[in-house]
Formats: C-alpha cells, sequence, structure tokens
C-alpha cells in the first residue's frame, strides 16, 4: 500500500482546513490519510494524572473534528489517526518523514489545546527534508476551483493555476516537479514566475556597467526560464505552462501572482544556518502573506 500523506490538527479552524486539504489532496494521489496530534504539556507531578486525562479528552476530539471534516470532503479516503505525547515540532517533523507530504495549518490555536501555532508550522518547514503544504482558515474545495465565464459560477472539475516561485540561480529539480504534478493532479495551467531586479548602479563595478544599459534582460530572463523548464514541458506534455518574469522583489511578485492562484509552489533549500535552519526571506513571505495554501519544497545545493 502506497505511504499516506499527513496532516496535523489540534482542533483549530486552520487544522481542521488543513486536514480537508489533505483528504483532496490524498484522493487525488490516491493515497491514505494519516492524522497526528501532537501533545506536548507540563504539570507537576500531583495534578499529572487530571493535566494528562484532559489533554488526551481534548487531543481525541481534535482527531473526531478533523475526521468528521476529512468524511464530509472524501467519504471513501482510507483514513487513520495518532495521537502522540511530544513537542509538536518534534511530532511532526518525524511523522513527515515517513510521509510524501505533510500538511499543516499556517497558525493554530495559542492557547492551552493549541499545538500548531505559527512557530511550529515555521519550525516544521525549516527542518523537514519532504515537501510541507501551509493551509488557512477558511480554504474550501470551491477556493481552489476556477471562475467559470463572466457569471462567476465555479465549475466542478477547473482548478485555480498552480503557481511556481522559481529562481533561476538555483533551479531544483524537487521543486519544479512538485509543481508539475500538482498542475497535472487538478488538470490546471502552472504559471511559472522568476523575478529579477535592475541592478543598483552603487552596486555595480566598473565592469558591469553595461548591465544598466541592457534593455532586453527581461526577455533574457525569460528564454533562461523557458529552457530550463523545457524538458519538464516535454515530461508533462499535458500540462499547459505560463513563463513569467517580472523586475520586482520575489516576495512581492510571489505574493500578487498567487492571489487568484489555487496553488503556490517554492523551494527551501536545506543548508546549516546560524543558529540552525530556518526559512528564507521569500519563503517566509509567502507563508505570511499568500492566501493560498502554500507548498514548501525542500532541496540540496
Amino acid at each position: 500500500m502506497l505511504s499516506p500523506l499527513v496532516a496535523g490538527v489540534d482542533g483549530s479552524p486552520e487544522s481542521l482546513a488543513a486536514a480537508a486539504w489533505a483528504a483532496r489532496e490524498a484522493e487525488r494521489r490516491g493515497r491514505p490519510l494519516h492524522l497526528v496530534h501532537a501533545g506536548d504539556w507540563h504539570a507537576r507531578q500531583e495534578e499529572r494524572e487530571i493535566v494528562g486525562a484532559a489533554q488526551r479528552h481534548l487531543a481525541r476530539r481534535s482527531l473526531r473534528q478533523a475526521e468528521e471534516r476529512v468524511r464530509a470532503e472524501c467519504p471513501d479516503l482510507r483514513l487513520t489517526d495518532e495521537q502522540t505525547e511530544g513537542r509538536a515540532t518534534a511530532v511532526l517533523l518525524k511523522a513527515a518523514d515517513q510521509a510524501p507530504l505533510m500538511v499543516l495549518g499556517s497558525r493554530g490555536l495559542s492557547g492551552f489545546t493549541g499545538r500548531l501555532v505559527g512557530s511550529v508550522a515555521l519550525g516544521v518547514v525549516a527542518k523537514s527534508t519532504r515537501p510541507v503544504v501551509l493551509v488557512r482558515a477558511g480554504e474550501e474545495a470551491a477556493d481552489e476551483r476556477a471562475p467559470a465565464g463572466d457569471g462567476g459560477a465555479l465549475t466542478d472539475t477547473a482548478y485555480r493555476d498552480v503557481v511556481l516561485g522559481i529562481d533561476l540561480d538555483e533551479a531544483a529539480d524537487e521543486v519544479i516537479e512538485f509543481a508539475f504534478e500538482a498542475a497535472r493532479l487538478r488538470h490546471t495551467r502552472l504559471r511559472a514566475v522568476h523575478a529579477w531586479s535592475t541592478p543598483d548602479p552603487i552596486g555595480l563595478g566598473s565592469g558591469d556597467i553595461g548591465l544598466l544599459e541592457h534593455s532586453g534582460r527581461g526577455e533574457e530572463w525569460l528564454g533562461f526560464l523557458k529552457a530550463v523548464l523545457l524538458v519538464w514541458r516535454d515530461k508533462y506534455p499535458d500540462v499547459e505552462v505560463l513563463e513569467t518574469v517580472v523586475d520586482d522583489r520575489p516576495s512581492t511578485a510571489l505574493v500578487r501572482a498567487s492571489t487568484d492562484a489555487g496553488l503556490l509552489v517554492v523551494g527551501h533549500r536545506l543548508a546549516e544556518r546560524p543558529g540552525g535552519p530556518r526559512t528564507g526571506p521569500v519563503t517566509h513571505a509567502a507563508i505570511h502573506h499568500v492566501v493560498c495554501p502554500v507548498a514548501v519544497v525542500p532541496f540540496l545545493k
């Protein structure tokens, strides 16, 4: 049997939306779905039994709510669940390591029952060696559908575009393949976006001044982007691809490009950094400002 997709749940609206999104994705991929609740609490010895019982009850209720949401979305999906005690980030990273995809709410509850708070989601994204999708609350099935004509009605089969944010200085096969496969599964268009910035004269050396005079720099980037994606077009002939290059900051360009998207795909280079692994500025901005689900795909360079 194929390994399941995994969704982390904590009872928050964000995690319920993540479970529903994961169910639809699992169904598209023909895979089961595994729900994980991570319990991490500390109490004095005399209170541990009472606190533990209360937390187990809340965990079970969170899993039940998520199961009901999943069954409403995909009644025939193979579904399992797990309630695990431990630090949320560590538990979710362990679960993600065994799965083709981890799905989390982009934020969770911040009080006594909340486990998938923003810092946990960011921690999983920064350290996971497998793709992670972050979903906001209110991400319904209809939100993934594309408008049909001027009337604004949503079709039953057409999905909104998948947007791929691609850095041509380190274009990673893992990230590109994830985006093409997502578009193929949804039978929708893939928009590949590369952002470049006009050089600042202050930062140019004497031999670089010609860069400012090159009016066709955007066309050169577009040609490079098309060349990078050519092999993937051949591999995925049924996926319509639209390549776009913009003279803008990458974070700003991706937020704008994903306004009407069904999914944004970005890469995350796995590297040791001072202070430990963390997300880069573009990924960080996408997670915080993009409304549609964001898939963060790790790669090594």
